[in-house]
């Protein structure tokens, strides 16, 4: 089944009918015990306190399969910290639901992971900031490091795939090779070396974390001497962050057309980050039906397909390859949620991209007298941030 049907009106323009949210991705919980300067949640999360009950979450579970979902992401903050999370795994795995838990770590005792095993989950996500025990502390504001490579060994004891996530940025860029070897140590199936992309907390720290043209230029070669090495005993995933490149990803893969979030609250997401857009009202689960959200409210349809989009997207003959690249980037870097992705060579404020990563390339020059400190994922940094406090 397709993923979506296109509607073109006489300009060739499109507006997409979709087919089935085949991802569905729970944000359990906006709790979290890391502290980590790239978070993608919201930087206001502090003041999102209210969270879905267990049979609420259960029923967007089953009107989400309902709707023809396959796969479902429990996360958060740090999704462990829910006691209902061993339910709520049962819960979709008697759907047939393929679920796959995305954690620091923190709280997966042996008892726990047996639980989830009986539960029925089939895949879990461990992260880990770095490969020394001091960055991956630092960069967290925590001592994990030793508890996230016991966890490590707890997860393969238990008979589940070792799939590992390092989020990359200028501080740790260079200890790819130690990241990928500390991966197979762990007899990981999987690496994923995500780049940071900047919105949420990684916008804040943007200046912090960006790195050089250079830094990942040796970084993906690195990757690929690894992969020519490891072959098929691990799968690595380098993921290029937008501002390196010509032409922007496709959002969520087509916004409204694969992917659905449900935030803590039950607000429902077109991205992770849609909470940032001005004029987007979002509609939540506890009011209307996840059907009607997906297929009718505005703000599912109001980036789908090509419909609503301005020069120089509307005329390009690339307008389906990326549907104009990421809709909260280009609100970021232009004000405007509805410009073309500025990342793209094409948009007349490509320069505003160039001006990030040349100021980037100053600040690790200047990394030493400390100009551009890290502002940590906190409950006061939250508040502070949410009220306009810089």
């Amino acid at each position: 089944m397709p993923l979506s049907n296109m509607q073109s009106n006489a300009a060739g323009w499109s507006e997409v009918s979709p087919g089935p949210p085949l991802w569905l991705l729970a944000e359990l919980t906006y709790r979290c015990p890391l502290h980590c300067a790239f978070c993608s949640n919201p930087v206001d999360y502090a003041r999102n306190t209210v969270e879905l009950d267990t049979a609420q979450w259960c029923d967007v579970f089953s009107q989400a399969r309902a709707l023809g979902a396959v796969q479902l992401g429990l996360s958060g903050g740090e999704p462990l910290l829910r006691k209902d999370l061993e339910a709520l795994v049962r819960h979709a795995h008697g759907l047939g639901f393929y679920t796959n838990l995305i954690t620091s770590g923190v709280g997966l005792t042996d008892a726990r992971l047996a639980g989830l095993r009986e539960a029925g989950l089939d895949h879990i996500q461990l992260s880990f900031q770095d490969s020394t025990r001091e960055l991956n502390d630092f960069l967290s504001s925590t001592r994990t490091f030793d508890l996230k490579q016991r966890v490590a060994r707890m997860i393969k004891a238990h008979g589940y795939p070792m799939v590992m996530n390092c989020v990359l940025h200028r501080h740790n860029l260079a200890h790819v090779g130690t990241i990928i070897e500390m991966a197979l140590q762990m007899d990981a199936e999987y690496l994923e070396l995500a780049n940071t992309q900047y919105y949420g907390w990684a916008w804040e720290n943007r200046l912090a974390l960006m790195p050089t043209q250079e830094q990942l230029r040796d970084a993906e070669a690195v990757v690929k001497q690894y992969r020519a090495r490891v072959g098929r005993q691990c799968q690595i995933l380098f993921v290029v962050p937008d501002y390196f490149e010509p032409r922007p990803k496709k959002c969520m893969n087509g916004w409204g057309t694969t992917f659905l979030g449900v935030a803590p609250d039950g607000t429902a997401l077109p991205c992770h980050a849609a909470r940032m857009l001005p004029g987007l009202v979002l509609p939540n689960v506890t009011t209307q039906s996840l059907r009607a959200i997906w297929t009718e409210s505005d703000a599912f349809r109001r980036f789908r397909g090509t419909h609503w989009m301005q020069e120089p997207c509307r005329s390009c003959d690339q307008r389906e390859e990326d549907y104009g690249g990421c809709r909260c980037q280009a609100f970021l870097l232009t004000g405007d949620p509805a410009a073309t992705d500025p990342v793209c060579d094409r948009s007349g404020e490509h320069e505003k991209v160039n001006e990030i990563v040349l100021q980037g390339r100053l600040a690790a020059v200047q990394a030493r007298d400390r100009a551009y400190p890290m502002v940590f994922r906190s409950d006061g940094n939250s508040l502070r941030l949410s009220s306009g406090q810089k």
